[in-house]
């Protein structure tokens, strides 16, 4: 008789784009109610563990997920609130870090926002640009200036949805993020499975990680391509095929932990 312990998956899923749609207000932005329901669906199971990660805020998408017992990650998974409500961030050498990286960065975002229709939004830990209202005639003075972020060492520019995130620091996107909840969560991606949802070139990072490790990556619109990621429309198709997931994943989880037993 095997007295193994059944692992449990892990489930995670980007905010805005994933379990909200793209709205042209992002203040405006909620759950949307199949999601919701397949997140309260997941943390009923004693397989699961479920996180969201956004690179807003962490206060920011808290109050956006009104779920109890979720993992809760804001910028890309530096800052955590566990389930229990306890909060974790990167602790005080990368504040400092972040301090020099935004003096660094500062005049070319003030010379990005100076662009008529073009708004920057400060996630402190990340900075958002969006386009969505600027005049296409902007366009090269956009990319002059983007490619200025990029050159500049230690900056990662990951594009979004009419808009680009710039991140301060070096290991700081989701794909970092992931790993850092599996050690908050105590999975193991070798012993049992990881689902990643996403819709953008952060979170495209974070699925070929999660591919990787055997998990599975679901890719939300058509944002991105992920080879041999599972294809979905919008946040009510994404909310179907997890709970097909669900219904299949214990069996897959045993098979994998004897697997890995044997």
């Amino acid at each position: 008789m095997n007295d193994m312990p059944v692992p449990r998956s892990l489930w995670v899923f980007d905010f805005d784009g994933t379990l909200s749609p793209i709205v042209p207000d992002r203040n405006e932005a909620r759950l949307h109610r199949e999601c919701e329901r397949m997140l309260r669906f997941l943390v009923r199971s004693p397989w699961n563990r479920v996180a969201v990660l956004s690179s807003r805020k962490l206060d920011d998408i808290v109050s956006r997920v009104p779920v109890p017992g979720v993992f809760v990650g804001g910028a890309s998974g530096l800052e955590w609130r566990l389930p229990g409500g306890h909060r974790i961030g990167p602790g005080a050498a990368s504040e400092t870090l972040l301090a020099a990286k935004r003096r660094n960065v500062s005049p070319i975002l003030k010379e990005m926002s100076s662009i008529p229709g073009v708004e920057i939004e400060d996630k402190r830990w990340s900075v958002a640009v969006h386009f969505r209202n600027a005049s296409p005639r902007s366009f090269r003075r956009r990319a002059s200036l983007l490619q200025r972020l990029r050159n500049r060492k230690g900056i990662k520019v990951f594009r979004g949805p009419e808009a680009v995130e710039v991140q301060m620091l070096g290991g700081a996107g989701k794909s970092a993020g992931v790993r850092r909840l599996c050690r908050l969560a105590d999975r193991d991606p070798s012993r049992g499975r990881i689902v990643y949802a996403g819709d953008d070139e952060n979170d495209a990072l974070a699925i070929r990680w999660v591919l990787s490790k055997g998990g599975t990556g679901i890719v939300v619109g058509n944002r991105i391509t992920v080879s041999r990621a599972r294809h979905v429309e919008g946040p009510a198709g994404l909310a179907r095929a997890v709970r097909e997931l669900e219904e299949i994943a214990p069996v897959r989880i045993m098979a994998k932990g004897r697997e890995g037993a044997a």
